[in-house]
């Protein structure tokens, strides 16, 4: 038994399902192989859990298109992917479906190249996320209020960001900064990482390293994270008027 599946069967929940990997794509520069799992011939489970969680079907859809999602075959995970310049898969976030919710990433994934959905027309604005289901959530919203989210780059940290203790020694996150680096038009960031202590904690080391060089405007979500505020606005919107 793995190390994640005791843990869970000592909380009493069920094991964690793994998808076995399709034939690994070599990563430039590294001996790190990403082992992405196995397709499953449709999306529908993925379509609906991501629908449940109050993401838009054209958002979903446009990521379906682009390769950044899709399901996986043996145990129906939503697997977003991460892409280098060149168009290469180069790194994988699992998000269970069921009610095990597990979180992991492929072996292989370099977090450099975490999901993300660049801007379609050389944006100049950058929004930044702890998760690639509170990148959508965000593109859902902006997509309610009427703007055209493709006009910005989307980025996810792949995980909680953790600076050290010590302010002075501290290094932005792998993912901006790689992102930044292929994207030298961005000129202003936008985080909207989680509402609580680790989140305003990144946010605020995010912004004293990079302020000096970006615009920099810290827009936390009002709730924990960015798809509870958007969970909390669907539900909202379908209460009856009284």
């Amino acid at each position: 038994m793995s190390f994640p599946d005791a843990v869970l069967q000592i909380d009493g929940n069920p094991p964690v399902h793994m998808d076995p990997a399709t034939p690994a794509i070599q990563q430039d520069g590294s001996n790190a192989r990403l082992e992405l799992p196995e397709p499953y011939e449709n999306s529908n489970r993925v379509i609906a859990y991501l629908s449940k969680r109050g993401i838009s079907r054209d958002v979903i859809d446009f990521c379906l298109k682009t390769g950044r999602l899709y399901e996986s075959r043996m145990y129906h995970n939503a697997i977003f992917v991460g892409f280098d310049l060149q168009g290469t898969p180069r790194y994988a976030a699992i998000r269970g479906t069921t009610k095990t919710r597990y979180m992991g990433e492929a072996p292989g994934s370099d977090k450099r190249y975490s999901f993300a959905i660049p801007a379609d027309d050389n944006g100049t604005e950058l929004h930044l996320f702890e998760s690639a289901i509170d990148l959508l959530s965000y593109c859902t919203l902006s997509e309610i209020s009427g703007k055209v989210w493709r006009q910005s780059h989307q980025l996810s940290l792949a995980g909680i960001y953790s600076p050290k203790e010590n302010k002075d020694e501290g290094i932005a996150p792998a993912a901006l900064t790689n992102y930044l680096q292929s994207y030298p038009e961005v000129e202003h960031m936008v985080l909207h990482l989680d509402n609580d202590e680790p989140g305003r904690s990144a946010a605020a080391m995010i912004q004293q390293l990079l302020s000096q060089t970006y615009e920099i405007s810290d827009e936390p979500p009002v709730r924990k994270d960015v798809n509870d505020d958007l969970m909390i606005y669907r539900k909202q919107r379908e209460e009856p008027t009284r």
